[in-house]
């Protein structure tokens, strides 16, 4: 397929929310321990950008992490099924990706990791979730359904590829594409250059430093969240607020503003179902940043790429 043509709506898999709830509760609670790994680890970047995960071929991966001398890497393979850890010295260990408590799974992974010489702590509750279970003493969530896993996967690859798209284009300050493991969501953050007050924190089960380091500066965010609506939801942000922003025009048709949340929401269903799944994403990105550009007034001939130099 030449890389001009729209990719079809065939490679955005159908995956119901309701059908894999239990098994996204106990990958969320994985990807935490994971998450929590590299940040023992990693030093600090701005906005906590050394702490997340990436989309990879396979799954979701940390990338290298520092460890002494050496480094090593954590990946999630949503192929076989298992969770990889590859230390530079060429051992590896792997823990199998099923059905089993988070318990299980935060002692084996601990233990792969001890079995390799790289010794690590971590902060052992989950983060940006109401209750919060210590993973050690977590046996509630032991759910995990390998298709529904791969589809999520599947997911992530498609939205990962028009954020990537969209990321292009601005020349400016700009997060990577990457994986939050907080939240759980996929995002790609934009921002005007100027700080912004301080974040009034109160995210359930997170220290309030952590949200003043994460919108430290103005932002316009988006991304995708396998939590909202029938099949996960594309979402847009600003921060701060801004008067107005929600009752800007933006595309496609199906996108909304939702009051309770704050920002804006594209069912992924309906890119999924459209005649072409990345325009009608990619409508969505550029229309709720320019929303977020015009009304914050930020300085657009010098953050963003012309046009004709694309």
């Amino acid at each position: 397929m030449n890389e001009s043509e729209p990719v079809s709506g065939d490679a955005w898999p159908r995956l119901r929310t309701a059908e894999w709830t239990a098994t996204r509760d106990t990958l969320h609670m994985w990807l935490q321990i994971v998450g929590k790994i590299r940040m023992a680890h990693a030093p600090m970047v701005n906005h906590w950008w050394q702490t997340t995960l990436y989309v990879t071929p396979r799954g979701l991966s940390t990338s290298s992490i520092p460890y002494r001398n050496s480094v090593f890497d954590i990946e999630f393979d949503f192929f076989e099924h298992r969770l990889h850890i590859r230390a530079s010295d060429g051992r590896s260990r792997s823990v199998p990706l099923v059905a089993q408590p988070v318990a299980e799974f935060y002692t084996r992974t601990l233990g792969a990791l001890d079995e390799l010489g790289i010794a690590t702590r971590i902060h052992g509750t989950p983060n940006e979730v109401d209750p919060a279970i210590p993973f050690a003493q977590d046996r509630e969530h032991d759910s995990y359904d390998a298709e529904a896993a791969h589809l999520f996967w599947r997911q992530l690859v498609q939205a990962q590829r028009v954020l990537q798209v969209f990321r292009a284009d601005f020349l400016g300050k700009v997060g990577p594409v990457h994986f939050f493991w907080g939240a759980m969501d996929l995002a790609c953050t934009r921002f005007s250059g100027r700080t912004a007050p301080p974040h009034p924190g109160g995210i359930p089960n997170c220290p309030d430093r952590v949200m003043t380091e994460a919108y430290s500066h103005e932002l316009s965010s988006c991304g995708f969240w396998p939590g909202g609506g029938d099949e996960g939801a594309f979402y847009s942000y600003v921060y701060p607020g801004l008067d107005g922003f929600g009752e800007a025009p933006v595309r496609p048709d199906a996108a909304h503003y939702s009051a309770e949340l704050g920002e804006f929401v594209l069912p992924y269903e309906a890119v999924r179902t459209a005649a072409d799944p990345d325009t009608e994403l990619l409508q969505f990105l550029h229309s709720t940043y320019e929303a977020a550009a015009r009304l914050g007034a930020w300085d657009r001939d010098t953050l963003e790429r012309r046009p004709d130099a694309r």
